[in-house]
């Protein structure tokens, strides 16, 4: 139920008008709000109410702002990540990176940046997963996810040092149809099937790396996704460790009973 603009804070109300026409679509994602005094006009408040409003909506992640120009509708590139053994399969056999094959589906311009490939000691929570000690020697490679020239998720995947070790998997290069396709390609080095995926979400607030790689707004929180990757003989031969902001994407996960 909607609140009663005679008891709502004057800013609050601009907020709230602003929000529900960005909600229905009256303004556009990159449409630019009205100006400060347009809006004072409008609402008969003062400017100093107006910022304060836009202020509200920035920290919700619904506008941006630019120096000198304005505020605006921020622009959310949205990928659905649909989890199911089919679609992973159909996405495999373009021989693209799941997640490029999954955004180009959807008519978007996936990009991955190799933003560091070294050797690391395993920490606790990667460590268990792979069922080795704390502080095991790991190949990570790092990555940032783009869509459309927009940050949209920061991934770090994980092997085994006595697997990855003078393969693709430790050189800092992207993999032509990624890391994944590596692994199972048959007439590869490792040549290991992957026959199920596991993973943990855990939702929380971004730290301020993570702000500034993935260009969060303030208020919006990311959501961690550690999948592990298991062969056809129950072992984990990959975790892929991500931080995705939780205002650009959507996850559907298919269960069968």
């Amino acid at each position: 139920m909607s609140p009663n603009p005679a008891q709502e804070h004057p800013f609050k109300r601009v907020a709230n008008e602003l929000r529900a026409e960005i909600l229905r679509g009256d303004l556009a994602p990159g449409a630019k709000l009205p100006s400060e005094h347009q809006l004072a006009e409008r609402f008969d408040v003062t400017r100093a109410t107006v910022r304060k409003g836009i202020a509200l909506l920035r920290s919700e992640g619904h506008v941006t702002s630019r120096q000198g120009k304005g505020a605006f509708v921020r622009e959310r590139p949205h990928v659905s990540m649909r989890q199911t053994g089919s679609i992973y399969r159909a996405r495999r056999s373009t021989g693209k990176p799941n997640f490029n094959a999954e955004a180009e589906a959807q008519g978007q311009r996936p990009k991955q940046i190799i933003r560091e490939v070294v050797e690391t000691p395993a920490p606790d929570a990667i460590a268990e997963r792979f069922g080795v000690p704390p502080g095991a020697p790991l190949v990570v490679r790092r990555l940032l996810f783009t869509v459309d020239d927009s940050p949209m998720q920061l991934a770090d995947c994980y092997y085994e040092a006595a697997m990855a070790r003078g393969t693709k998997l430790a050189e800092a290069r992207l993999i032509k149809g990624g890391a994944n396709a590596f692994i199972e390609d048959c007439d590869g080095p490792i040549g290991r099937k992957i026959v199920r995926f596991i993973e943990d979400l855990d939702i929380r607030m971004p730290y301020p790396h993570e702000i500034e790689a993935l260009d969060i707004p303030d208020g919006v929180p990311i959501a961690r996704v550690v999948r592990a990757a298991y062969d056809s003989a129950g072992d984990v031969i990959e975790v892929l460790d991500s931080i995705v902001p939780c205002d650009r994407h959507v996850f559907r996960y298919v269960i069968d009973v």
